[in-house]
């Protein structure tokens, strides 16, 4: 997984994959994104080609922790693999997903 912070520490994309063996790094990612001082959080997923269970778990610790900052999450642009394992989970039904 690669990610890069868009003008502030409340929006990152992310590029490739996000598996099991991106937790440590999507941990710094989250940790960065969740002390960021806007009330609304967007993970760019647009540029994500695979996710699997496990980065599918590390978004929802993500909402959970935002939820208790009273913050809102929004999960931007998913597409192929990553918006079926979506439709598939019901993941849009957690989150706020947007095109």
């Amino acid at each position: 997984m690669q990610y890069e912070f868009n003008g502030n520490d409340a929006n990152v994309s992310l590029n490739g994959e996000l598996t099991f063996t991106d937790h440590v790094a999507f941990r710094e990612v989250a940790s960065r994104l969740l002390k960021a001082t806007d009330q609304s959080l967007t993970i760019d997923l647009s540029k994500l080609d695979f996710i699997d269970s496990a980065g599918l778990g590390m978004l929802l610790i993500v909402r959970d922790e935002a939820n208790k900052a009273n913050r809102s999450l929004t999960l931007r642009g998913p597409k192929g693999q990553v918006e079926r394992m979506f439709s598939v989970t019901k993941f849009n039904t957690l989150f706020t997903v947007v095109a």
